[in-house]
């Protein structure tokens, strides 16, 4: 019995300390951590518990990275014993809550709630520029195979976990573009110009890089579609970029006359119907624009300068715009060199580029550099005029009066000669052209 006792006092003393011990065992992992505030963590692949805890205790989450360890495996055991699912820490982008306690963390990391963060594709990129865009994004991993063909991608914002791959993002665009081309085709007008679903997409496409204004879309849809059953050319200043340089374009800088001219397989002002390919992935206005299009017989655009376009129907109309604009277009720049004058204290130099909006026109005006040979005789004349008279060495007089004199002979010729008649650019001869067919 003496002994009988013993054991059974033994039991009952190691079993108020085991009790004893689990309490504060219990207290400790739940006792509030000395993290200050919110945190994310980064728990890399291939990590294991002992190099997750110590981690976790670099960081300042934890305060001990043995107790981290110590009610990991409680939590097992307890897992086990309940019948419930293993308990596993993951990798990935976790965020931990200020003062978390060690089991808190522990279930964080176990049930691999993630962090997720936003990818946005935006309008109107090229499949190259949205491959590049998807590289230099830290957050996601993983190698593109390929840049995908021009216009088969929709451009959207993806919710995805940090570390995402960037071929499953392109693999979705593609797949969303399908589901939306089975979708919005079988609503179409049907008394459009257009006889699939490419050439929608190269439409929309044009579309989208003459408009970023959802309440325009529609009327800019309905100018190109006009111009295809007339049988005009769409010129579009983005198409020639697009053909010069392709998915590498550098949208919105000048064009040049000789580009305007340059023939490609893009160039909207040089050739007649679409373009042979997308100029950009369009997103979902522009696509249900061009397939929607507004009941107008309008052919033309400009900018207005408020970010919008000025539409209508006739060349002089438009003729009527077009001058309003260059009157707001100079409005505008006489306020920024003032800007850039009050700003900088010195007086501004006078820009060598002068504009010309072609139709059916955008924001995105064409910057035309004339060559010397096509300036009047006048304004070379006021140019001379304008130039300061140098002066000639105290040497030798007589031939500074006799350079003098030469020079305003020459001034005087100039002045006799005529400027060289007014230059008609390809957008208004083609515009007549189809005024006088729909005459006769």
């Amino acid at each position: 019995m003496r002994f009988v006792n013993a054991v059974l006092t033994l039991v009952l003393v190691l079993m108020v300390a085991a009790g004893a011990a689990a309490y504060v065992f219990d207290s400790q992992i739940d006792a509030p951590g000395p993290l200050e505030r919110n945190k994310v963590v980064v728990i890399p692949k291939g990590e294991g518990t002992q190099e997750i805890a110590t981690r976790l205790e670099r960081e300042g989450i934890i305060a001990d990275r043995r107790l981290f360890v110590a009610g990991y495996l409680w939590a097992k055991v307890a897992a086990w014993m309940d019948g419930d699912k293993a308990v596993q820490l993951k990798a990935g982008d976790f965020e931990i809550r200020q003062n978390a306690s060690i089991k808190q963390v522990v279930d964080t990391l176990s049930e691999g709630r993630t962090v997720t963060y936003k990818v946005t594709v935006p309008e109107g990129l090229t499949s190259h520029q949205i491959v590049e865009r998807l590289k230099a994004d830290q957050g996601l991993s993983g190698e593109i195979t390929s840049v995908p063909s021009e216009g088969s991608l929709l451009p959207e914002t993806f919710v995805v976990p940090r570390g995402y791959d960037r071929q499953t993002i392109l693999d979705n665009m593609a797949a969303q573009s399908k589901q939306l081309a089975e979708r919005l085709w079988s609503q179409r007008k049907k008394d459009l110009p257009i006889k699939s679903w490419d050439e929608a997409v190269i439409l929309a496409s044009i579309v989208e890089k003459e408009t970023g204004r959802n309440d325009e879309r529609q009327r800019v849809a309905a100018v190109f579609h006009n111009r295809l059953r007339l049988n005009m050319r769409l010129q579009s200043d983005p198409t020639i970029l697009y053909g010069l340089q392709g998915g590498k374009v550098a949208w919105g800088r000048p064009i040049l006359r000789s580009e305007i001219e340059q023939k490609t397989n893009h160039n909207t002002y040089q050739m007649h119907g679409l373009p042979q390919t997308p100029i950009c992935n369009p997103g979902r206005r522009a696509i249900e624009a061009v397939l929607n299009p507004s009941d107008t017989k309008e052919l033309y655009f400009v900018a207005d300068g408020a970010g919008g376009h000025v539409f209508s129907e006739t060349l002089k109309d438009h003729n009527t715009n077009v001058s309003k604009w260059r009157a707001t277009e100079r409005e505008m720049k006489a306020e920024k060199a003032e800007k850039e004058k009050a700003k900088a204290g010195t007086v501004p130099i006078p820009p060598t580029t002068l504009p010309y909006t072609n139709a059916p026109g955008s924001n995105r005006n064409l910057i035309r550099i004339p060559p010397a040979k096509e300036q009047s005789g006048e304004q070379a004349a006021e140019k001379a005029a304008e130039k300061p008279e140098e002066k000639a060495p105290e040497k030798a007089p007589e031939k500074a009066a006799v350079k003098a004199a030469d020079k305003e002979k020459a001034a005087e010729k100039t002045q006799v000669k005529k400027a060289p008649p007014k230059e008609t650019l390809p957008w208004a001869q083609d515009a007549n052209k189809a005024q006088e067919g729909s005459k006769k």
